[in-house]
This record gives structure tokens, sequence and C-alpha cells, in this order.
């Protein structure tokens, strides 16, 4: 049994995808980009652009009951890996140890000319 997971305090879907979805204790995130919810605008640069993605993977796991640190895994895709010190940074701050499994790869381009999409699952209970 799958329940879909939906907050206004993350973008709204721009494509035919849940923000989450929830089956047993696992919840599967999908993609995040640095829109604002509110506007639907990508925030600026890429210190912004991670800042916001983790503020709407935040709102969506509270959403689903949770939080980043019940993460197990966390897809990383950046359009420069250049900025994976960034990431890293980003990452020390909004988990702890022990941290979740991660992959981190950089793609030829993301929706609407993002710089980094970032998913994850999480296990709860």
């Amino acid at each position: 049994m799958k329940k879909i997971i939906a907050t206004p305090d993350a973008p709204s879907a721009i494509g035919p995808y849940s923000q989450a979805v929830r089956s047993g204790d696992s919840v599967y995130l999908s993609g995040q980009i640095g829109l604002d919810p509110a506007s639907m605008q990508l925030a600026e640069g890429i210190d912004a652009q991670i800042a916001r993605v983790f503020a709407n993977l935040k709102a969506v796991a509270a959403a689903a009951g949770g939080s980043l640190a019940d993460a197990v895994k966390v897809n990383i895709y950046l359009t420069d890996l250049a900025h994976f010190a960034k990431v890293n940074d980003a990452m020390a701050s909004h988990f702890s140890q022990p941290y979740p499994a991660r992959a981190t790869v950089q793609v030829a381009a993301l929706p609407r000319g993002a710089l980094v999409e970032i998913d994850a699952v999480l296990v709860l209970g």
C-alpha cells in the first residue's frame, strides 16, 4: 500500500510525479531542485540552490512524519562536480552520524536549469 505525501511547504511537482511516496516504513522523496515553493522561481547561484534544496527536502520529510535524520540513502546530481565540496559542507550541517549512504554524480543538465538536485529515501520508525 502506498500513501502519497504532499505539502505546500515544498515546490509542487513540475511533472507527473508526487513529492514523496510512503510504502510501509519507507518514504521515497522525489528529487528537489532549488525552487522556492511560494514563487516557483529557482534560487540564484549554487549556495542558494543547495540551501533551498535542503529546505525543500526537510519540508517533504516533515510532511511524511519524519526528518532528514531518517534518511538512509541520498542521491545528489550536480551539473558541475566543482561544487562537490559545497554539497559536502551542506550535508555535514543537515546530517549527523551515522550518515546515510550516498551517491553523487555529474549530469549534463537538470530541470529548469538547476545546478543541483537531491532525492532521498527515509525509513521511519
